[in-house]
């Protein structure tokens, strides 16, 4: 995928975005699926394990990315949890990085207004459309095929799996997950190459993923709301 430097939590936060509408839709539980995006790209760097299902950092280890090193600051700052509690601790926090590190990077256009002519808010455009349509395009592509799975990068996978297990419908519909279930699987392991213990990485970090967002979900049926911490 043409992105450059572009993290995985970046792009995961782009695909959510509707380029007809100019705003994210149909994705109640993004601040989910870029956190579990930046475990799972921090994961494939090698700066963090699984250690007896903790997530255990490379303590002092830095990327340079604002969005990943908040994570791995968090991590290191913060009482030991497993991966679910990875996800929804203070994922807002993240999601709200990436926001930003879009917007200094120019794909993102913010305009400063007043909620209710009084209280100062910021408001998110999109501003590079035809990066975000290609991406839709290459994410589909390699849900669908025909590219084998052995080929894909373990990023482009692990992009797939957060975007299909975080439930971003703007970009593939519960059909989609259905339908393309078996390959969904190879592509959460695919995610975890080439390390060997990656894959069993991986599909922990989907399950904990599955897990946030379903109660998410039943939070929100019954009323109870479903943000993350």
């Amino acid at each position: 995928m043409p992105y450059g430097s572009l993290s995985l939590p970046t792009r995961i936060f782009l695909l959510a975005w509707d380029t007809g509408k100019n705003r994210i839709t149909g994705a109640p539980d993004l601040h989910y699926a870029v956190r579990a995006c930046a475990l799972a790209e921090l994961a494939q760097r090698g700066l963090v394990s699984d250690v007896d299902g903790i997530v255990t950092p490379v303590f002092g280890a830095r990327t340079g990315d604002p969005g990943l090193d908040g994570v791995i600051e968090l991590i290191e700052e913060s009482r030991p949890r497993k991966w679910r509690g990875w996800i929804t601790h203070k994922s807002r926090h993240t999601m709200d990085a990436v926001r930003d590190q879009l917007a200094s990077e120019g794909y993102l256009r913010t305009e400063r207004t007043r909620v209710l002519g009084i209280f100062p808010s910021r408001r998110y455009e999109l501003e590079r459309a035809g990066y975000v349509e290609v991406l839709h395009a290459e994410t589909l592509a390699v849900l669908r095929g025909p590219v084998p799975v052995s080929e894909v990068p373990a990023g482009d996978a692990a992009l797939v799996v957060c975007a299909a297990t975080g439930k971003l419908r703007g970009v593939i519909s519960g059909k989609d997950r259905r339908q393309y279930k078996e390959r969904l699987e190879a592509l959460t392991d695919r995610s975890g190459a080439p390390g060997p213990e990656l894959p069993g990485l991986m599909r922990t970090l989907r399950k904990a993923l599955a897990s946030a967002v379903s109660s998410a979900e039943d939070a929100r049926s019954g009323g109870g709301g479903g943000g993350g911490g």
